[in-house]
């Protein structure tokens, strides 16, 4: 199994609409950050192939993380500051202003 280096909380939310009623049902899930990959909840990603990481906060509190891939940019809502997975991350990947 790989050792987790980091991870990060995020949440989904699912709408359905019941007769006339729109319904909202928010799950909690979570990044891993490993030597070797990022998991989601759906997909995992080889380090070699994720270009980058990025982080937009919201006045309300929570924000946007983003994992920029060779395959695209997904996008997760988290409600706690990524800022420790994002230089976890830049750590692993050699950047020389991480600290």
């Amino acid at each position: 199994m790989k050792e987790t280096v980091s991870s990060l909380h995020y949440f989904t939310i699912e709408r359905s609409i019941d007769w006339f009623t729109q319904k909202h049902q928010q799950t909690t899930r979570t990044l891993l950050l490993s030597k070797e990959s990022i998991v989601t909840s759906e997909h995992t990603f080889s380090l070699e192939h994720v270009l980058d990481v990025s982080y937009r906060p919201f006045s309300n509190g929570t924000g946007l993380f983003y994992l920029h891939t060779n395959r695209g940019v997904f996008t997760f809502g988290v409600k706690e500051d990524p800022n420790e997975f994002i230089r976890s991350y830049k750590r692993l990947k050699g950047d020389p202003f991480s600290i």
